[in-house]
Protein backbone atom coordinates (compact mmCIF):
# COMPACT_ATOMS: atom_id res chain seq x y z
CA UNK A 1 0.00 0.00 0.00
CA UNK A 2 1.44 3.54 -1.13
CA UNK A 3 0.36 6.35 1.13
CA UNK A 4 0.17 10.33 0.87
CA UNK A 5 0.10 12.60 3.69
CA UNK A 6 -0.33 15.96 3.18
CA UNK A 7 -2.18 19.09 4.62
CA UNK A 8 0.76 20.44 7.20
CA UNK A 9 1.75 24.31 7.20
CA UNK A 10 3.08 26.95 9.61
CA UNK A 11 -0.10 27.79 12.80
CA UNK A 12 0.01 29.78 15.11
CA UNK A 13 -0.54 28.11 19.00
CA UNK A 14 -4.09 27.96 19.85
CA UNK A 15 -5.33 27.13 16.10
CA UNK A 16 -6.24 23.91 14.19
CA UNK A 17 -4.72 22.51 10.95
CA UNK A 18 -6.28 19.05 8.95
CA UNK A 19 -3.98 16.65 7.71
CA UNK A 20 -5.31 13.91 5.00
CA UNK A 21 -3.14 10.82 4.42
CA UNK A 22 -4.57 8.92 0.54
CA UNK A 23 -4.33 5.41 0.88
CA UNK A 24 -3.50 3.46 -2.80
CA UNK A 25 -2.12 0.28 -4.20
CA UNK A 26 -3.79 -2.42 -2.28
CA UNK A 27 -7.07 -3.05 -0.34
CA UNK A 28 -6.95 -0.97 2.62
CA UNK A 29 -10.11 -2.68 4.43
CA UNK A 30 -8.26 -4.58 7.14
CA UNK A 31 -5.48 -2.02 8.14
CA UNK A 32 -4.91 0.34 10.73
CA UNK A 33 -3.65 3.56 9.59
CA UNK A 34 -1.67 5.59 12.32
CA UNK A 35 -0.02 9.02 12.64
CA UNK A 36 3.32 8.89 14.04
CA UNK A 37 5.40 12.99 14.29
CA UNK A 38 9.57 13.17 14.59
CA UNK A 39 10.72 16.82 15.71
CA UNK A 40 14.00 17.45 15.04
CA UNK A 41 16.65 15.73 17.31
CA UNK A 42 14.19 13.37 19.02
CA UNK A 43 12.98 9.51 17.93
CA UNK A 44 9.40 9.60 16.26
CA UNK A 45 6.80 9.09 17.97
CA UNK A 46 3.26 7.99 17.73
CA UNK A 47 0.27 9.88 18.19
CA UNK A 48 -2.77 8.54 16.75
CA UNK A 49 -4.66 5.67 14.84
CA UNK A 50 -7.60 4.50 13.67
CA UNK A 51 -8.58 1.01 12.51
CA UNK A 52 -10.17 1.17 8.99
CA UNK A 53 -12.77 -1.47 9.21
CA UNK A 54 -14.99 0.55 12.19
CA UNK A 55 -13.64 3.72 12.35
CA UNK A 56 -11.96 3.02 16.08
CA UNK A 57 -9.03 5.13 16.99
CA UNK A 58 -6.50 5.67 19.87
CA UNK A 59 -4.21 8.10 20.89
CA UNK A 60 -1.40 9.07 22.57
CA UNK A 61 -1.77 10.86 25.97
CA UNK A 62 -0.37 14.03 24.41
CA UNK A 63 -2.76 14.58 22.13
CA UNK A 64 -5.56 13.33 23.73
CA UNK A 65 -8.73 15.52 23.66
CA UNK A 66 -6.93 17.85 21.18
CA UNK A 67 -6.90 15.70 18.37
CA UNK A 68 -9.23 13.75 16.14
CA UNK A 69 -8.42 10.32 14.04
CA UNK A 70 -11.17 9.73 11.43
CA UNK A 71 -11.34 8.23 7.38
CA UNK A 72 -13.03 8.26 4.67
CA UNK A 73 -13.49 4.97 3.43
CA UNK A 74 -14.75 5.97 0.01
CA UNK A 75 -12.15 8.57 -0.42
CA UNK A 76 -9.64 5.71 0.73
CA UNK A 77 -8.12 8.69 3.27
CA UNK A 78 -7.30 8.99 6.79
CA UNK A 79 -7.44 12.50 8.92
CA UNK A 80 -6.06 13.57 11.51
CA UNK A 81 -7.79 17.14 12.79
CA UNK A 82 -5.42 18.91 15.41
CA UNK A 83 -6.70 21.35 17.07
CA UNK A 84 -5.42 23.73 20.05
CA UNK A 85 -2.54 23.24 19.21
CA UNK A 86 1.50 23.86 20.57
CA UNK A 87 4.90 24.67 20.04
CA UNK A 88 5.46 21.41 21.28
CA UNK A 89 3.50 19.84 18.41
CA UNK A 90 6.06 21.03 15.61
CA UNK A 91 7.39 18.25 13.54
CA UNK A 92 7.14 16.24 10.54
CA UNK A 93 4.01 14.02 10.54
CA UNK A 94 3.81 10.49 8.54
CA UNK A 95 0.84 8.32 8.44
CA UNK A 96 1.82 4.42 8.46
CA UNK A 97 -0.21 1.78 7.62
CA UNK A 98 0.00 -1.50 9.87
CA UNK A 99 -2.54 -4.52 10.92
CA UNK A 100 -2.31 -4.57 14.67
CA UNK A 101 -4.67 -2.10 16.34
CA UNK A 102 -3.85 -1.13 19.52
CA UNK A 103 -0.27 -0.65 18.54
CA UNK A 104 1.58 2.19 19.28
CA UNK A 105 5.27 1.09 17.97
CA UNK A 106 6.54 1.59 14.84
CA UNK A 107 7.21 -2.08 14.21
CA UNK A 108 3.57 -2.57 13.87
CA UNK A 109 3.03 -0.63 10.92
CA UNK A 110 4.90 -1.63 7.70
CA UNK A 111 4.62 1.07 5.18
CA UNK A 112 4.93 4.63 5.51
CA UNK A 113 3.88 7.84 3.71
CA UNK A 114 5.90 10.95 2.90
CA UNK A 115 6.35 13.47 6.08
CA UNK A 116 4.13 16.63 6.09
CA UNK A 117 5.59 19.39 8.18
CA UNK A 118 4.13 20.98 10.86
CA UNK A 119 4.97 23.91 12.47
CA UNK A 120 3.24 25.94 15.41
CA UNK A 121 4.70 29.33 16.49
CA UNK A 122 3.48 30.55 19.77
Amino acid sequence: VQLQASGGGLVQAGGSLRLSCLASGRTFSSYVMGWFRQAPGKEREFVAAIRWTDSNPYYADSVKGRFTSSRDKAKNTGYLQMNSLKPADTAVYYCAAGSRYGSSGREAFGSWGQGTQVTVSS
